[in-house]
């Protein structure tokens, strides 16, 4: 791949993401947020061929939230290689409360306005229960902080959706309200970003060029 001939072999820190493999509720277009639904089949051999990508690159941890879906797609990467798998609730999904578990028209019909700040106005969106999207960066920071304050040079992270498209745009110094401009990135699929001169530079975003289909 071209990106392992570019970039593999520095000694700055790189970063791996990717979200977990597709579930239940992201066919049935559930909102999952700190719920959680199995795996689908797809999901598994989507999370395989992650592994089959980055099987020559040397982890020295992989980050996961603690929600299962995102931990047995870890442990699908990491295979028999013997690499911490360090599990951490800040990495979890965007907790959205009441709306979890309910379809996005389900969602739409019952809270139509809330859902439209939600989708266009970041720092407006204040729900009934849940987390804000300030909530979301705030952990996030906490945990990258972390991340990058530990030895190595090759970290994994296997997060959520909206997780994702939130620590995207804090290694972009994007504000919060310009999170937006981040697209939501489909499982399995990789970016990776590297600190570089004190800065982070994006090598790969949202690929999916390991799929078959």
């Amino acid at each position: 791949m071209t990106w392992q001939k570019n970039f593999d072999g520095g000694l700055n820190l790189k970063i791996y993401l990717t979200r977990h493999g597709e579930t239940k509720w992201n066919v049935e277009k559930r909102l999952q947020g700190w719920g959680d639904s199995p795996l689908t089949k797809n999901g598994i051999e989507k999370a395989h061929l992650f592994k089959d990508l980055v099987k020559d690159v040397d982890f020295d941890a992989i980050y996961t939230s603690d929600q299962k879906r995102a931990i047995e797609t870890a442990k699908i990467i990491r295979d028999r290689k013997a690499i911490l798998i360090i599990q951490d609730k800040r990495l979890r999904e965007l907790g959205f409360g009441g709306w979890e578990g309910l379809t996005l028209d389900e969602i739409k019909e019952n809270d139509k306005e809330l859902f439209e700040t939600y989708l266009n106005d970041p720092l407006l969106y204040k729900p009934k229960s849940g987390e804000t999207i300030s909530d979301l960066f705030k952990r996030l920071h906490l945990i990258l902080d972390e991340i990058e304050k530990n030895q190595g040079e090759n970290i994994l992270i296997v997060s959520h959706g909206v997780t994702i498209r939130a620590i995207i745009a804090i290694l972009k110094d994007y504000e919060i309200e310009e999170y937006k401009k981040t697209p939501v990135y489909q499982g399995a699929s990789l970016s990776i970003f590297e600190k570089k001169d004190g800065a982070w530079v994006s090598l790969l975003e949202g690929d999916t060029s390991h799929f078959k289909d």
